[in-house]
């Protein structure tokens, strides 16, 4: 295999940790959020951004970029928590397009009762097994690996697609 990939076992090694432990901290953080408020982690990446902004709405234009997720992918989720009752869409007046991401009580609910527990369970996995100096190598090395990856092309879809991705759409 390293002489196909060019890779070293060892940087094999590390990259199968990576990814080993990524998607066990996505899974843990999975599960309590379930547990928790019946949501998922998309969910709640939905609800805290709408629930961060100053405004208390996002265009899905705007949902997309803060996630980093494609318009269909944004539309389709937000269709499925509409339906579930956690957000709503809310006519924009100014540009009939699109409409605006809200959340309902039961949405407001739902990103309250599971902020505390999250934040938690990031801190009991991630901060509390890692001392100062490694969150620190870890942080600088991410950062250096996005910027090496520039803009992905979920990025240089929505920039594509920037007057299209404000249209969600207000119906299923």
């Amino acid at each position: 295999m390293t002489e196909v990939s060019e890779i070293s076992s060892e940087h094999w090694d590390a990259w199968r940790s990576v990814l080993s432990m990524r998607r066990q901290l996505d899974l843990v953080l999975e599960r309590r959020l379930q547990q928790m408020a019946d949501i998922s982690q998309s969910e709640f990446e939905v609800l805290l951004a709408v629930f961060q902004e100053p405004g208390g709405q996002l265009r899905g234009r705007q949902l997309g970029e803060r996630l980093g997720w494609e318009r269909s992918r944004v539309s389709h989720l937000i269709t499925r928590m509409e339906r579930r009752g956690l957000v709503a869409r809310n006519e924009c007046t100014v540009d009939l397009r699109g409409s605006w991401i809200v959340l309902t009580a039961d949405g407001k609910r739902a990103v309250l009762g599971s902020m505390r527990d999250h934040a938690a369970t990031i801190r009991r996995y991630f901060f509390d097994v890692l001392s100062d100096e490694e969150l620190a190598v870890l942080a600088t090395a991410s950062n250096r690996i996005i910027e090496a990856i520039g803009a992905t092309a979920c990025d240089e879809t929505l920039a594509c697609d920037a007057e299209d991705a404000e249209a969600v759409p207000t119906s299923a």
